[in-house]
């Protein structure tokens, strides 16, 4: 199974690799399980009911790799005493993930002395059953919260990091040509950034980990509304996921220059490094690319 995909067109892999995920899914401790609700394609990631489907069967499930494989660039974000929150200890500092789903990203955030933490998730079951699970923990700071990230029910400026792992990647599932995306699909996106650049403290932080590349990511990410800057790193080995740290109210004039001179980390893709479903989204994106 090592080594790159055989040359197959885009939609030849997406039903190859779609049946497999029919088949099954690894759990927590890496076996297979079976999996019933396994999108047949990315378009069926659009279903609200698909996602309740979901959770009601499905215990956990963490998209774009653990939290182990990036915990080196959290902790020089976050918890860093150099970090661009160097007066506030973790414990107070407040956080918000979009779209907690069943990961346990907000778990390892909390064993890493981060407890202030809110977690959104649009589907009920996820929320009912995230809150179940964390009180069976002891995690009784953590609370989770039934609501869209395109319409955050939050006050303005009250938390000092938001943090999203592949929730947004489900807005660019039907955005078309990803040099010029739907306008449905730039509407959605804007609104989640304008919720997130709105709730952010004057000097907090967004992270995004997701697949998208920073030649589509910057137009949206960058829009001169927002005044916050804009810098990323990669993890994966032969696959490069992306996590892009977004400052607010540290934005430059010569931002725009400066980013011009980032020469954009090549992408491969190896079969062994696109684990799950992780594959759905990143053929969903080549095809729009052939």
């Amino acid at each position: 199974m090592d080594g790159f995909i055989p040359e197959l067109s885009a939609e030849e892999l997406k039903e190859n690799r779609a049946s497999q995920a029919m088949e099954c899914r690894p759990t927590a401790n890496g076996s297979p399980e079976k999996n019933s609700v396994g999108p047949p394609s990315a378009q069926t990631y659009l279903d609200p009911h698909y996602w309740d489907e979901r959770f009601s069967s499905e215990e956990h499930y963490e998209w774009f790799k653990d939290y182990s494989h990036f915990q080196h660039l959290i902790k020089s974000n976050i918890n860093s005493s150099s970090s661009v929150l160097p007066l506030l200890s973790p414990l107070s500092r407040s956080v918000l993930e979009l779209g907690c789903g069943n990961s346990q990203l907000c778990d390892e955030l909390y064993k890493d002395g981060i407890v202030d933490i809110t977690c959104i998730d649009l589907s009920s079951v996820a929320v009912d059953k995230m809150q179940t699970r964390l009180l069976s923990k002891g995690y009784k700071e953590i609370k989770v919260v039934q609501a869209d990230m395109l319409d955050l029910p939050f006050d303005t400026e009250c938390f000092d990091v938001v943090i999203e792992k592949g929730t947004m990647e489900v807005l660019f599932v039907d955005a078309g040509d990803p040099w010029n995306p739907r306008q449905e699909t730039v509407s959605k996106v804007m609104a989640t950034l304008d919720g997130v650049h709105r709730v952010l403290k004057p000097d907090g932080i967004f992270i995004s980990i997701t697949f998208g590349q920073p030649h589509f990511r910057r137009p949206l990410f960058m829009d001169p509304k927002f005044n916050w800057s804009m810098e990323y790193n990669t993890f994966g080995d032969g696959f490069h996921y992306f996590f892009y740290i977004l400052r607010k109210g540290k934005r430059r004039i010569d931002e725009k220059e400066e980013d011009e001179k980032h020469k954009d980390p090549p992408i491969n893709m190896y079969q062994d490094e696109l684990e799950g479903e992780d594959y759905l989204f990143r053929t969903s994106i080549d095809a729009e690319e052939d």
